[in-house]
């Protein structure tokens, strides 16, 4: 990922806002990097950001997946690494909502997309969340 894409940078300060302790200000700045979005890419990360701020299960369900399709929709192949995460961050949305099987689905969509990875942090955390979803949902894990 480009470090000097402003989206990019706009949800690395709100990352940091996060952690910092300041929610409204993380917010904002994802908001800020959704309406700065020029292309496909850019809205994925942005939408992706944006869900972690939603009041409600079925908001974030609805960024998560807007997300997951403005990946689709990018040509270029640089979201090609942020499959599993997407896939499962809709998976954890839908089982908030209680759509179990749909939820079990993606969750195994994630982990088909980890196959082949290098094991690291980003593998491992993935990794972890699809199997835990994965027992959740009353499926046996990939």
């Amino acid at each position: 990922m480009d470090p000097n894409n402003p989206i990019v940078k706009l949800c690395a300060a709100g990352v940091a806002a996060e952690g910092a302790g300041r929610p409204a200000d993380a917010k904002a700045l994802f908001d800020q990097a959704w309406a700065e979005s020029r292309d496909d890419f850019e809205a994925c990360i942005a939408a992706h950001y944006v869900a972690r701020h939603q009041t409600s299960p079925k908001a974030e369900l609805k960024w998560n997946r807007l997300s997951l399709q403005r990946a689709d929709l990018a040509a270029d192949g640089r979201v090609h690494g942020f499959y599993p995460s997407l896939y499962l961050n809709v998976a954890h949305s839908l089982e908030k909502v209680g759509q179990t099987a749909e939820a079990y689905k993606h969750y195994s969509l994630a982990a088909t997309r980890l196959e082949g990875r290098p094991d690291g942090p980003y593998a491992r955390l993935v990794r972890s969340g699809v199997t835990a979803g994965q027992r959740r949902t009353c499926g046996p894990p990939t």
